[in-house]
């Protein structure tokens, strides 16, 4: 990816779709993603078109990040935001549980068989934002008290692109959360992206 990087314009315009030139070398693929750079046409990157090419045929695996579970292709995997101990998920209990800030929550999420445990962050206008605390949490403290929110909807992800490549707003993805137990693909449409930090909403397990 240096290599690739060394070779393009170095301008970070915007004009490929990504936010800098370091976006468009980690996502480059094949010969074609150098038209993506408006710059690489010009007469003055002849020489770094055609060594670029050369390096995209001999270099340049595609990498292949699949679910455990279900065996299919992910665009990337979701790490926790900087500093955060896991994804930050949105959910809404289906039997309208009310929640609060500081609340521990044991839940199922619509279409997973695995029950979750899960410390509450934020809780207003009926989303709940949270983190996983796992089953080594509720195993290892007997002395916390977790409230049964049945069946959850989840609606949202907030975390940090890992590996694979960077998306577009609006783009419909399909994603693997890092600490997920059973490797599963999610998919969801980006509604926020910074850097490698991104935020999904939509989400599905039912993925197509």
């Amino acid at each position: 990816m240096e290599e690739i990087l060394e070779l393009l314009p170095g301008y970070n315009c915007g004009k490929c779709g990504y936010q800098q030139c370091r976006d468009l070398a980690v996502n480059m693929r094949t010969a074609d993603d150098i038209g993506r750079c408006p710059f690489m046409g010009k007469q003055q990157f002849t020489k770094n078109r055609k060594k670029l090419k050369e390096l995209l045929k001999t270099t340049v695996k595609r990498l292949d990040i699949v679910g455990v579970i279900d065996g299919l292709e992910a665009d990337f995997t979701l790490a926790p935001l900087e500093g955060e101990p896991t994804c930050r998920e949105d959910i809404h209990p289906i039997d309208g549980t009310e929640l609060k800030a500081g609340d521990f929550v044991r839940y199922r999420p619509l279409g997973c068989p695995i029950t979750h445990f899960a410390k509450v962050l934020v809780s207003e206008r009926g989303m709940t934002t949270i983190h996983m605390v796992g089953p080594q949490q509720r195993l290892g403290n007997e002395d916390i008290e977790f409230i049964d929110a049945g069946i959850c909807l989840i609606f949202a992800f907030d975390g940090k692109i890992e590996q694979g490549r960077i998306p577009k707003v609006a783009e419909t993805v399909k994603f693997i959360p890092t600490l997920c137990m059973m490797q599963k693909v999610h998919s969801g449409i980006v509604v926020g992206i910074e850097d490698r930090n991104i935020r999904i909403e939509a989400i599905d397990l039912k993925v197509w």
